[in-house]
């Protein structure tokens, strides 16, 4: 009896991850269907084929838009890594008058909706002349509040004394971040970079806001263009979804133990 809520425990993790991992295996074999198929209630393909992949990847834009998110989305992330960890260490380690009133202000923004921020941002962007744009893309993604409020966590968690060493050693105050500071803080910077490039590839409302020509599209935008009020090409949006989700796939397989690491830390940093 003893080792009942054990199994119990067991038994509701398997069932939430097979729930959880279900919807993705379906998207795979459906990728794999011919298009009379789709509707077919069987979850293996009759007659699996790789039609759907060839006809994304040579009669689409798909590799340009692959390319598109991917090159926003490691801007955006080295970005926010570089500038966010700068501003956190400031108000963390650094003294000056207003520093509550700043690090309060820049919370402040994290209650403000990314939609109420949408007719501002293209408002600037059209007298800027940044509509169609990479840095029209970019811009409002290049620092982010919580990324330096979690930056500013973790560094309040150093000891001091390893910067006033490295003051007395000679160095600088960007060197003091950047030589002593910042190496310390890799679980940080490992969970906010993985937070930070997901949340730019999965970027939708914004880059089908600023973009106007096919080429700059990102891939959430030019893969939602294959339903349309006419037809939906199920068979192209389940295999051009397979295709974009191998990063995310990939990043979290190889980046699993610094998100939840990242987690964790910053759940105990005060």
């Amino acid at each position: 009896m003893k080792r009942l809520p054990t199994i119990l425990a067991y038994i509701v993790l398997v069932v939430g991850g097979v729930l959880m991992v279900f919807p993705l295996v379906w998207m795979l074999l459906t990728s794999l269907k011919p298009a009379g198929e789709l509707f077919n209630l069987e979850v293996l393909p009759r007659a699996p084929t790789l039609d759907n992949y060839r006809q994304v990847l040579t009669q689409t834009d798909f590799p340009r838009w692959f390319l598109n998110s991917l090159g926003i989305a490691g801007i955006t992330t080295v970005s926010v890594l570089f500038f966010d960890s700068l501003a956190g260490y400031t108000l963390a380690k650094l003294r000056f008058p207003g520093k509550e009133i700043v690090f309060v202000l820049i919370l402040a923004t994290l209650m403000v909706p990314t939609e109420m921020l949408v007719i501002p941002w293209y408002v600037m962007s059209v007298q800027y002349g940044w509509v169609n744009s990479y840095w029209g893309i970019l811009f409002p993604g290049l620092m982010s509040a919580f990324g330096v409020f979690l930056m500013r966590q973790f560094f309040q968690s150093l000891p001091s004394e390893l910067m006033d060493a490295g003051r007395i050693d000679g160095l600088s105050e960007f060197g003091v971040f950047w030589r002593v500071a910042f190496p310390l803080v890799r679980p940080a910077l490992a969970a906010l970079g993985i937070f930070t490039f997901l949340g730019n590839w999965n970027a939708f409302l914004w880059p089908l806001v600023i973009i106007q020509s096919p080429e700059m599209r990102t891939l959430p935008v030019g893969v939602a263009l294959f339903s349309g009020e006419a037809n939906t090409a199920w068979h192209l949006i389940m295999t051009a979804s397979s295709l974009a989700v191998l990063p995310v796939v990939l990043v979290f397989l190889f980046f699993q133990k610094q998100i939840i690491e990242g987690v964790v830390l910053t759940g105990v940093k005060s």
